[in-house]
């Protein structure tokens, strides 16, 4: 066979390929009648109401030089860690804003961190394609600077997302530039399980965030720029689970469900999405209309306790509270009183549901809380 003759096999194969894609959205469309806010609507459901002193911020954590990238809460106890372009992890105390570490990165550049389970470390991620593991109790070196503890080697392209396996501090899934994500044993710094790369079932560009179920914790969800997000199974690495449609541009961020059965995405498309694990349908998307022609890409998100809110972070600085059910906007943080100057890269929320911390490039964190006799949601 020649050359001209493969070529043209090939242009053919990827036009049928390119018309059975068409096809299966078009079949999705069909079978979406309906999605969860046409059907609360029906049964008379009202939005959650939201007043101007619901939801406040109460601390700003100072601090930063540089962009703030990434945050996580402690599981247990009132402590954050947030990354930033200054190189810098700063763990803070979240009820006095005390800083109580400041660890020197050994790459500046770093895109992600994580707190263990049990609080005891930290993990981070970023350009040098490696994560880096710190103890919060180990001694500092002469500098006073915290050495690191175990560096988790394998990716061969940037650290974008890692998180602990829940209840776990010897297990964290890391998502990467390479297409990969990889199950790590800390313990022996070995790579345990790949998922993805030179499997046909896994992503078909970078994977930029995870998100590990709480309810379930062999189960995650990974977000990445060939718009799609896919499940796994940790233990079945060569085969995604489930392959999920929808978006058309990079999935940012990804975040399961409280009770594990659906998660939401963020895209540079400017919506965010619910999709349930089980069946693999969408089941609501949450866009805001905006008067100008260009749309914010969704940075970041976080679920309440409960589910009922969706809180998230926009690439213009406003920060959203979605009602889940009624898909409506109750409340924009961004246009409130010490609301960030820029956008806003990440937010997170404790472990009880009673407070949200904002990361934004305008280098600072701002903690927010339900005020007055406001029950958390």
């Amino acid at each position: 066979m020649s050359v001209s003759e493969l070529k043209e096999r090939h242009v053919a194969a990827i036009e049928t390929v390119n018309s059975l894609r068409e096809q299966l959205k078009q079949k999705r469309r069909l079978l979406l009648d309906t999605d969860i806010a046409g059907y609360a609507r029906e049964q008379g459901r009202n939005p959650v109401s939201f007043g101007p002193t619901d939801l406040v911020c109460c601390r700003i954590l100072q601090g930063h030089t540089g962009k703030v990238y990434s945050l996580d809460w402690t599981p247990e106890k009132n402590k954050i860690v947030s990354a930033s372009q200054d190189g810098r992890l700063i763990v803070w105390n979240a009820l006095t804003s005390q800083k109580t570490h400041a660890i020197k990165l050994p790459c500046a550049w770093v895109m992600t961190c994580a707190f263990s389970p049990a609080g005891q470390s930290v993990a981070c991620g970023g350009l040098d394609s490696v994560c880096s593991i710190f103890n919060l109790n180990s001694p500092t070196d002469k500098d006073g600077n915290l050495t690191v503890s175990r560096m988790l080697s394998g990716h061969k392209g940037y650290v974008s997302s890692c998180q602990y396996v829940p209840d776990e501090d010897t297990h964290l899934i890391t998502s990467s530039g390479d297409k990969t994500c990889v199950l790590w044993d800390i313990t022996t710094g070995l790579r345990t399980s790949v998922f993805g790369g030179e499997f046909q079932s896994g992503h078909t560009a970078d994977v930029l965030s995870v998100s590990i179920s709480r309810s379930n914790s062999r189960m995650f969800v990974s977000g990445s720029c060939d718009s799609t997000a896919r499940l796994w199974d940790t233990r079945v690495a060569s085969r995604a689970v489930r392959t999920f449609h929808g978006h058309e541009g990079d999935v940012n961020t990804v975040k399961f469900f409280p009770d594990g059965n659906r998660f939401g995405t963020g895209s540079d498309d400017g919506t965010c999405r619910l999709f349930d694990v089980r069946t693999g349908h969408q089941l609501q998307v949450f866009y805001q209309q905006h008067g100008d022609d260009e749309i914010p890409h969704v940075t970041s998100i976080a679920f309440s306790i409960s589910g009922r809110l969706l809180f998230v972070g926009y690439s213009n600085g406003d920060c959203y509270v979605w009602d889940t059910l009624l898909a409506e906007v109750v409340l924009n943080l961004g246009s409130m009183q010490n609301s960030h100057e820029a956008r806003i890269s990440c937010l997170g929320l404790s472990a009880d549901g009673s407070a949200l911390c904002t990361g934004s490039w305008d280098t600072n964190l701002k903690i927010w809380a339900f005020g007055g006799h406001r029950k958390i949601i």
